[in-house]
């Protein structure tokens, strides 16, 4: 039997917990695969290069978008990001199911150009507590966290053509929700790929 995965798209607004219902995400799904993006925003807190991003300059960055070695990319708070096609179609065709957790206008480039991918979006609960965990990051200026939440309600919106929304009250819950969705996703190709096997 021949095994592909499939993209996994995770997208949630600033302070939206998607990292942290991302760690739990591949702590839980064995066939998910941390996705390896770049940009051009230099790195945070305890990031390390190579691990969550290449950080890379946008002469090069622009040098691979324009070359069509990207399946997404978007400009974010004045910071490009983009996932490579070479890396989704490595994991993909090893069965893996590379998990992107980026935003809507790049989970919606996903949904275009990569046939089969799922998408999923963490839904706030309330804009207060978002505004909460990005005034709690310390990360960002008070200027920031207003566009920020105002991007967030852009995205909501916009994530209307997502498959699945979950409602993040509870992280925990969050990535059970999440894990649920995901695992049904996978099982059902996986039969799918039996019953042709025996072509019915």
């Amino acid at each position: 039997m021949s095994e592909r995965g499939f993209p996994v798209v995770l997208s949630a607004p600033s302070g939206g917990g998607k990292s942290t219902v991302a760690a739990g995400l591949l702590k839980a799904l064995p066939f998910l695969r941390q996705s390896r993006s770049v940009t051009t925003r230099p790195p945070r807190g305890a990031e390390v290069v190579g691990r969550e991003y290449d950080f890379v300059g946008n002469g090069e960055f622009g040098r691979l978008r324009d070359s069509g070695g990207l399946a997404e990319w978007a400009d974010v708070h004045g910071h490009l990001y983009g996932t490579p096609k070479s890396f989704l179609e490595a994991e993909c065709s090893a069965g893996g199911c590379p998990l992107l957790v980026i935003d809507v206008q790049g989970g919606l480039q996903i949904k275009r150009s990569v046939p089969g991918a799922v998408l999923v979006f963490l839904m706030p609960h309330d804009l207060a507590v978002t505004r909460k965990r990005l005034e709690e990051r310390l990360t960002d200026t008070p200027g920031e966290i207003e566009r920020r939440l105002a991007s967030a309600r852009k995205e909501i919106a916009a994530a209307t053509e997502y498959d699945y929304h979950i409602v993040n009250e509870s992280l925990a819950a969050a990535v059970e929700a999440a894990r649920r969705v995901i695992q049904a996703e996978y099982d059902r190709r996986q039969a799918g790929l039996i019953r042709n096997q025996f072509g019915s």
